[in-house]
């Protein structure tokens, strides 16, 4: 079919794309995203026919698409606005709670995923539990949910996470506080959780948290295959990247290389588990058996799942805690208290220890409010609908709702929102002992809400409290003198620190 329409898109392509360089200006040094922002100089974009919002767009969504959009919310009626795109896409962006409860819970099944973004990631994501709707979402977290209960949660605690913080990672710490050396301490943390979502959904273990700090192939096609489908959103039309794949040059080529190793690494894990099911009868007690042995075992469906879950399990746990580490070190008073609450512990946590880690699960919480691992997300409406601020959603519309501008909206968090203050989260019992209070998921959606909230979210907060627990107890994790200036934030499908997150160790002195 795209031979057919090939050389209409082209003339399509070629009329419009002067247009847009007539009207885009020549590019500006950005600025950065931890500038502060005058809100007065803040508008909704201006949509013109045919190129929409593109000035505004090309201008902003480069190195500060999140705060610019971010800031647009803060300021629209009811959180919510129109953003136009060229040739009459249309997107709506809020940051309401109550249309986020519309679209995740109210409305849940007129806003899917959709096919625009199911048809960008497919490359990369196929048809695993995050870029599928209707059944084949549903069987796969069917299956998945049985890794979540509390067996498997105290085994992941006491044996996964502890055996790779004591086996590997405790002793690269020691050796770099002892060597003086510098870590790029996000490449660490991603290593550290991609090793424990293989051992605990796949029964795998790929030993990637090495003293080597050489990146295998493997994670730079991962890293690779991650940005360039992000990008693939942000291009002024879709046609463009839909070009560069036809003819399989630029970023489209390096895509299907890294795909292509990617998929090779993920075939391998199941071949080895089939293995294993065929020698003997084992129990299913990993994610990957489960699935092997539910009568759906097609290798490409299956290959789909697995770098679904090393996606979930590997980049946004690391980026909530690079975060953390970062916050920590700029506000010494919370890491004094997440100190004293280690110290109450025993040396070796058990399950029910790191579970009562409520002063930490509060910082950690106040962590991903202001640097959310998903900062966007987006639905797209099968149906013609009205929000509940009476904006009206056409068929095909995305309604995307920005988590990172809920967290910092004043009229959700008050005007203290800019400061990083974990008991915000917290109250005292009559025994005076702090207890954690929620919020809501619609007015805090780090992890979604409604039916498609994240299976995975008591995991995530067990491994990061173990993990900030036997690293805070142990050393000090100091970043360069330049990342006192705030450092940027970026996001390709999670957030990042732009750069890395050099840092040295300081061990503590008992």
């Amino acid at each position: 079919m795209i031979e057919i329409l090939l050389p209409y898109l082209l003339l399509v392509l070629f009329l419009i794309l002067p247009i847009l360089f007539i009207f885009t200006r020549p590019k500006k040094k950005q600025t950065p995203l931890s500038s502060s922002t005058n809100k007065n100089n803040i508008t909704i974009p201006k949509s013109y026919p045919i190129i929409g919002s593109y000035l505004s767009i090309r201008k902003n969504m480069r190195t500060r698409r999140i705060q610019w959009l971010s800031d647009v919310t803060q300021i629209a009626p009811a959180a919510t606005f129109r953003l136009n795109r060229p040739l009459g896409s249309r997107q709506i962006i809020t940051g309401n709670p109550s249309t986020v409860q519309h679209i995740l819970k109210t409305h849940f099944t007129n806003y899917q995923k959709g096919t625009t973004f199911t048809k960008t990631l497919s490359d990369f994501l196929g048809n695993g539990i995050f870029n599928t709707d209707g059944a084949t979402w549903k069987f796969q977290r069917q299956v998945a949910s049985h890794e979540f209960n509390t067996k498997s949660l105290r085994n992941f605690v006491e044996h996964v996470v502890d055996t790779e913080l004591t086996n590997r990672l405790i002793p690269i710490l020691t050796s770099s506080s002892q060597n003086k050396t510098t870590l790029d301490f996000q490449d660490i943390l991603q290593r550290f959780t991609f090793d424990n979502i293989c051992k605990i959904a796949f029964g795998f273990d790929p030993e990637y948290l090495t003293p080597s700090t050489n990146r295998t192939q493997f994670a730079q096609a991962f890293e690779d295959a991650t940005e360039i489908s992000s990008k693939r959103f942000r291009a002024p039309l879709p046609i463009i990247w839909k070009l560069k794949k036809h003819f399989n040059i630029g970023s489209e080529k390096r895509l299907k290389e890294a795909v292509k190793e990617i998929r090779d690494f993920a075939k391998k894990i199941i071949q080895e588990k089939k293995r294993e099911l065929n020698k003997k009868s084992l129990e299913t007690e990993d994610m990957l058996s489960r699935f092997l042995s539910s009568g759906h075992a097609e290798e490409d469906f299956v290959t789909d799942i697995i770098i679904s879950f090393i996606l979930a399990g590997k980049d946004t746990t690391s980026a909530a805690l690079t975060w953390l580490f970062w916050l920590l070190w700029k506000n010494p008073r919370v890491e004094e208290e997440i100190l004293k609450e280690i110290k109450l512990k025993s040396e070796s946590l058990v399950y029910d220890e790191v579970k009562e880690m409520v002063y930490t699960h509060a910082a950690l919480s106040e962590s991903m409010r202001l640097y959310p691992p998903v900062p966007m997300d987006s639905k797209e409406a099968v149906n013609d609908d009205v929000l509940p601020d009476g904006t009206v959603v056409k068929k095909g519309t995305m309604v995307t709702f920005h988590v990172y501008a809920m967290g910092r909206m004043e009229s959700l968090w008050g005007d203290d929102w800019a400061e990083f203050r974990p008991e915000r989260w917290l109250e005292k019992d009559v025994n005076g002992k702090w207890v954690f209070v929620g919020r809501d998921s619609f007015s805090y959606p780090v992890f979604q809400a409604g039916p498609r909230i994240c299976l995975g979210k008591e995991m995530a907060f067990m491994q990061m409290k173990r993990m900030v627990a036997g690293i805070v107890g142990k050393f000090k994790v100091v970043p360069e003198p330049h990342l006192d200036e705030h450092p940027n934030f970026i996001s390709f499908l999670s957030s990042q620190m732009e750069g890395g997150f050099p840092v040295t160790i300081q061990k503590r002195i008992p």
